[in-house]
C-alpha cells in the first residue's frame, strides 16, 4: 500500500512532465521573433525540464514496481529524488512563478507534493 505513494508521485510526475513537454514549439512561438541560437537555448531548456520530470517519474515508479521501494537503496533513491525535486521548485518558485503564467506558478506545488510523497514512502 505505501507503494501508491511512489506511484502517485511517478504519474503526477510523468504527466506534468509530458504537458510540459507538449507545448514546447507553441512555447517558443510565444517569446516572437528571437534568434536562431535563443530559440534552440529556450526550447532546449524547456524540453530538458520536461524530459527531467518524465525521467524521474518513471525511476520512482520502476523502483516500486521492481520491488525496491522498502530497502534502503530504494529509500535512498527516493530521498534524492525528492532532495533534485525541491531543488528544481526553488528555482521555479524564484523564476518562472514570478511571471504571470499560471502553471509556472503551479509548477513549485506540483514538484513538492512529489518530492512529499517520495519522502513519506521512503519513512513508511
Amino acid at each position: 500500500m505505501s507503494d501508491l505513494l511512489a506511484y502517485l508521485a511517478g504519474a503526477a510526475l510523468i504527466v506534468w512532465g509530458l504537458a510540459h513537454l507538449a507545448p514546447t514549439k507553441a512555447v517558443a512561438d510565444g517569446f516572437g521573433p528571437i534568434g536562431v541560437e535563443n530559440r534552440r537555448i529556450l526550447v532546449m531548456e524547456w524540453v530538458a525540464e520536461g524530459v527531467t520530470h518524465v525521467s524521474v517519474g518513471a525511476l520512482a515508479v520502476l523502483i516500486a514496481l521492481a520491488g525496491y521501494a522498502g530497502g534502503a537503496t530504494g529509500d535512498l533513491v527516493y530521498r534524492v529524488l525528492a532532495g533534485m525535486l525541491v531543488v528544481l521548485a526553488t528555482l521555479t518558485a524564484a523564476t518562472g512563478a514570478r511571471t504571470r503564467v499560471i502553471w509556472f506558478k503551479a509548477c513549485p506545488f506540483v514538484l513538492t507534493a512529489a518530492a512529499t510523497l517520495l519522502v513519506l514512502r521512503s519513512v513508511v
